[in-house]
């Protein structure tokens, strides 16, 4: 996913003399084509994340579209009051985009994880939050953030994720992609365990649980129109997400229909826990001591519905 969002941030640089990348001291190399195509639009503004996103808000201010890009945590939770005061109060079109999201750096230990970015940066006034599920998704919603006149926070994998789609798919801010159809249960996901939810939904019908997967890569706003007939047309509704069960997508979900049902459905969440992973492993090692993977997914859901 990162070397997508580089490759498309080169192309737009050629094409718009407005665009403008700043770095927290990371992926250097991985951006030398943009620095070739666009050398006096390139900051690298080190280690000193707080005060790249002052500047971002600043260069917004005045007419140019800055995107500002390092790890997740360190883009997030490092400089909360920046985004909040610098950018959100003045509704200035920055994209902040946090690489590694969600347990993407999983080996490297809490200090890398970033299981709280959606719940702090959703509750910011005039942002947008947007999950790209894999590279395709990445270009195109970085297209749409870009011609937003408003914040959008992009929160993105790092490297080798499954494709999920051929080409880039028609990416709108606020409108989910409709994936698969279904009758009994529906499989709503944002982020990067797109595939994962994709082979849950297998692992449902192969059981005989008819499941629609939808991806709802945008989490604000949410895609009310998709939610609307999901809740009242399927038995089981599940959110799934590599983020934490409080304050992320499924807790947006939850505030939804509580404020706009009573709806038939059951709400299913999958996230990660309460918790520090003080365990070291991989990606895949942490997903599944969360319950993320397709076999958890498809066997909670299954029992939901057999049970309603």
């Amino acid at each position: 996913m990162r070397n997508a969002f580089a490759d498309e941030m080169t192309r737009l640089a050629r094409e718009r003399d407005d665009v403008v990348m700043l770095s927290g001291d990371i992926g250097n190399k991985l951006f030398d084509k943009f620095k070739d195509a666009a050398p006096d639009r390139f900051f690298n503004c080190g280690v000193a994340e707080a005060n790249m996103i002052s500047v971002a808000g600043g260069m917004a201010l005045n007419g140019l579209r800055p995107v500002a890009y390092t790890i997740t945590p360190f883009i997030t939770t490092r400089c909360l009051e920046q985004i909040r005061n610098d950018v959100c109060y003045h509704d200035a079109p920055v994209v902040i985009v946090g690489v590694g999201s969600g347990l993407g750096y999983a080996s490297l230990g809490p200090t890398h994880h970033s299981c709280e970015d959606i719940a702090l940066l959703r509750a910011l006034p005039n942002m947008n939050v947007v999950c790209p599920a894999d590279a395709w998704e990445v270009r195109g919603l970085l297209n749409a953030a870009l011609n937003q006149k408003r914040p959008t926070y992009m929160r993105i994998g790092k490297k080798g994720e499954p494709q999920v789609h051929t080409a880039v798919p028609d990416m709108q801010i606020g409108k989910a992609l409709r994936l698969r159809d279904g009758r009994d249960v529906c499989l709503l996901s944002t982020g990067v365990l797109l595939p994962t939810v994709l082979e849950a939904g297998d692992a449902l019908n192969a059981a005989g649980v008819s499941a629609a997967v939808v991806n709802m890569h945008t989490v604000k706003p949410l895609d009310e129109d998709v939610l609307r007939e999901a809740f009242a047309h399927y038995a089981v509704v599940a959110t799934i997400e590599e983020h934490s069960l409080i304050g992320g997508f499924g807790s947006a979900v939850a505030e939804w229909t509580a404020d706009n049902g009573p709806f038939k459905a059951r709400h299913a969440r999958f996230g990660t826990g309460d918790v520090f992973l003080h365990e070291s492993g991989n990606t895949k090692y942490a997903r599944a001591h969360f319950g993320l993977t397709a076999k958890d997914i498809a066997a909670k859901v299954q029992r939901l519905f057999e049970n309603r």
